[in-house]
């Protein structure tokens, strides 16, 4: 294929239209390869950019809120920067005919260059989730745990992503249909900050529009952020009764079932979900089918019919109990050695989860299964043609695809190169440092074949629908049945399962947005794996420092009861590690526990794809059929917990009105400002955010009053079974 001329570009595109009406709105179809995209601003900027969220995003990562600033943040900051740095710096070339020619200055500051800055700035908003063993380790099982080997796990799980993203880069990049939708807010900003436009009569130009968003929302922000917080959760039907522990049950939307809650937060929207603008209208409805059925349908009936005695617990909590409804006191059953105290654990009884925390991890299961079946049902023969066309050199490109094929691509062996020496690091340090990573070598080896297998029909999912489900309940539980008691190899081998899988589809996702952007392909591969090496070391460094600064970091036991270093999403993974690692599977989903039924869930995500397939085949003029998305319908609340209902219920409502009623009714408008609006909202909350922390929150300055008491649904979380008794809460 020849190079394509901008001007052949856009004579083509009038003839060639993109396979989805998305792209075709969002993604120009021309390409200025003169751009300089390795710059001298863009390593400055990309680096700075890179330390500074890794260290901002670990750092409020043990929060009670955690919160998480995205690369569109430092995207927004570094414009003004690049400009100044293009009217200031020096022209002079420095080492002149050499190889090592460069210029600090290489003229106005691009779109091209700002693209990569962005890049290394998302290498630092994408938590490293391997301090989650850190954190369990050090803080919850209370246990040593050395600086090199931690480091090393960290390094080695987000680098063995880069493998399984240049195996799988043909199917999930170049393919039109592989659109990865939330890629396009940020193809809309790169326009709106560079595209020169006049402003049209009675309107605002892109650029005008996005400011007006950031300052809106930035201003905003101060209301649910420090003056008036319940509007994080506005649970109204708990306060109709306030002694009832029926009525806030089903009226809290943090700690129930949120019916009637809603928050009016960008945070509260956004936080565990992604941007529901980003989120195309069939996935926001197949999560919205099913988030009713779990909360609406499936939690009230187990809850209220008491299975797996839930009345004994919460209606929703991610805690271990005692059979009593008492916390179990997980310390006790931890033997000197690291494994399970199996005499004790005899005397203390079995672990008990809430209904609602074990019935989430059977819809992991059904996930798991559904999204095998949906990928080979449904786009089995698409995969099949693309391998066979591959191999044969003849596949079909769409417009994109024809404009990058003037830069060099990355050869395929530099992926396999970092795999294979990558995956001898890993199998080095599990063995060097086994006492205290636990995890064998064939462990190691079993965890990568789980990710090659799960990256490219999870890699599908997420480039068609901005939906990944998550591999972290398999990995868990092969792993537990293979080699129980140990809880530290079961957290290592689920994120080397799972993790490198999350971060190929990170890379994959940045890759298709250097197609869209027109970012020579080697400079994208630098550009990664440069700032995951280095973000890697900044959010160990800074969990280390954290552990070591604050007292009784995430032990609720100790900290006072306002403090904000309560750790929730490490929480989670520490019972994981419980239920899966320390107690294992075989004692509360096998034959030794009374969870045994869940199980049952696999075979049921593998039926819903076929009975969804089977009435495709019978309707085939029934488009809304092959809308029904399984694997997203049942994975819709793999977020919960930590996520709440009404994190959900705010999510749908702005989903419905963007992608439906927006999208449908002003076509237009939706195509002009609606990535743009969702980037001003992300800038906006993020900056004030850090504002409040650092001139308020930090220096314990608080605001009392009833605005500020929380959603008002003390009772939420109480057990109602007869007899069981908790703190603050009545005994029935």
């Amino acid at each position: 294929m020849g190079e394509i001329s901008q001007m052949e570009a856009m004579e083509l595109e009038g003839i060639e239209e993109c396979p989805v009406k998305q792209v075709e709105l969002t993604v120009p179809k021309t390409d200025d390869p003169t751009l300089p995209a390795v710059t001298f601003r863009m390593w400055v900027l990309g680096l700075g950019a890179c330390v500074i969220l890794s260290f901002v995003n670990q750092f409020f990562w043990y929060r009670k809120m955690p919160l998480s600033i995205s690369s569109i943040s430092a995207m927004i900051a570094v414009v003004p920067l690049g400009h100044l740095m293009a009217r200031t710096l020096p022209h002079r070339v420095f080492f002149k005919n050499t190889i090592w020619e460069f210029t600090m200055n290489p003229g106005p500051f691009n779109m091209k260059e700002h693209v990569l800055i962005t890049i290394f700035a998302n290498s630092g908003a994408g938590s490293v989730y391997a301090t989650h063993i850190l954190s369990a380790v050090k803080l919850y099982y209370k246990r040593k745990l050395t600086f090199l080997p931690a480091l090393l796990v960290m390094i080695t799980t987000q680098v063995l992503g880069f493998g399984w993203a240049g195996i799988f880069r043909k199917y999930l990049v170049e393919p039109g249909e592989m659109w990865w939708p939330s890629n396009l807010v940020m193809v809309s900003l790169f326009r709106a900050l560079h595209e020169k436009e006049k402003r049209p009569k009675g309107g605002t130009t892109l650029n005008q529009f996005f400011l007006l968003v950031l300052i809106s929302s930035f201003a905003y922000y101060v209301l649910p952020g420090y003056l008036f917080t319940t509007l994080t959760s506005f649970s109204w039907v708990c306060w109709l009764a306030p002694k009832s522990i029926l009525v806030q049950q089903l009226g809290s939307g943090l700690n129930g079932l949120g019916i009637g809650s809603f928050g009016i937060d960008w945070a509260t929207i956004s936080s565990y979900l992604g941007s529901p603008l980003a989120s195309p209208w069939f996935a926001t409805a197949n999560v919205a089918v099913g988030f009713f059925l779990v909360m609406y349908v499936m939690t009230p009936l187990t809850y209220w019919f008491n299975v797996y005695k839930a009345k004994n617990f919460p209606i929703y909590s991610s805690e271990l109990f005692k059979s009593n409804g008492e916390s179990y006191d997980i310390l006790s059953i931890v033997d000197p050695v690291f494994h399970l105290d199996k005499k004790v654990y005899a005397q203390n009884g079995r672990v008990h989860l809430s209904t609602f925390f074990a019935m989430t991890y059977g819809l992991g299961f059904a996930t798991l299964t559904a999204t095998v079946f949906h990928v080979l049902l449904f786009d089995g023969s698409d995969l099949w043609r693309q391998t066979k066309s591959a191999f044969r050199g003849n596949k079909k490109m769409d417009i994109h695809t024809k404009l990058m094929k003037k830069y060099k691509l990355v050869p395929t062996w530099w992926f396999l190169v970092i795999l294979v020496l990558n995956v001898a690091l890993v199998l080095f340090t599990c063995e060097y440092y086994n006492e205290s990573l636990q995890l064998p070598w064939w462990g190691v080896l079993l965890a990568c074949a789980i990710a090659f297998f799960f990256t490219l029909p999870i890699g599908i999912i997420a480039a068609t629908t901005n939906q990944a489900p998550g591999l972290n309940i398999i990995t868990e539980y092969v792993i537990g049945y293979m080699y129980p008691e140990r809880p530290v190899a079961n957290m290592c081998f689920k994120v080397y399962g799972y993790i490198s899988m999350t971060q190929a589809l990170t890379f994959v996702s940045d890759f298709k947005l250097g197609h869209y952007m027109k970012i020579p392909p080697r400079a994208m591969f630098m550009a990664q794996v440069v700032g995951t090496l280095v973000a890697v070391v900044v959010y160990t460094v800074t969990a280390w420092w954290l552990m070591e600064e604050i007292p009784h970091l995430c032990d609720t036991s100790l900290l006072p009861p306002d403090s904000p270093w309560t750790c929730p999403m490490d929480r989670v993974f520490f019972d994981a590690s419980v239920i899966w690692g320390l107690v294992g599977p075989l004692r509360i989903f096998g034959v030794e526990g009374e969870y045994g039924n869940v199980n049952w869930f696999f075979l049921g995500g593998a039926l819903a794809p076929l009975l969804v397939w089977l009435a495709h085949k019978a309707f085939p003029d029934k488009e809304w059929i092959r809308r029904i998305h399984m694997p997203v319908l049942i994975g819709a609340t793999s977020m919960m917990p930590p996520a709440s209902a009404v994190n959900f219920s705010s999510w749908l409502i702005v989903g419905f009105l963007s992608g439906f009623v927006v999208f449908k009714y002003r076509p237009n408008w939706w195509k002009r400002y609606n990535y743009v609006l969702s980037g001003g909202l992300d800038a906006g909350t993020a900056f004030m955010t850090i504002l409040l922390f650092l001139t308020l929150q930090s220096k314990n300055i608080d605001l009392q009053w009833w605005g500020n008491n929380g959603e008002g649904c003390p009772l939420a979380a109480c057990p109602t079974a007869k007899g069981v008794m908790a703190d603050g809460c009545p005994v029935a």
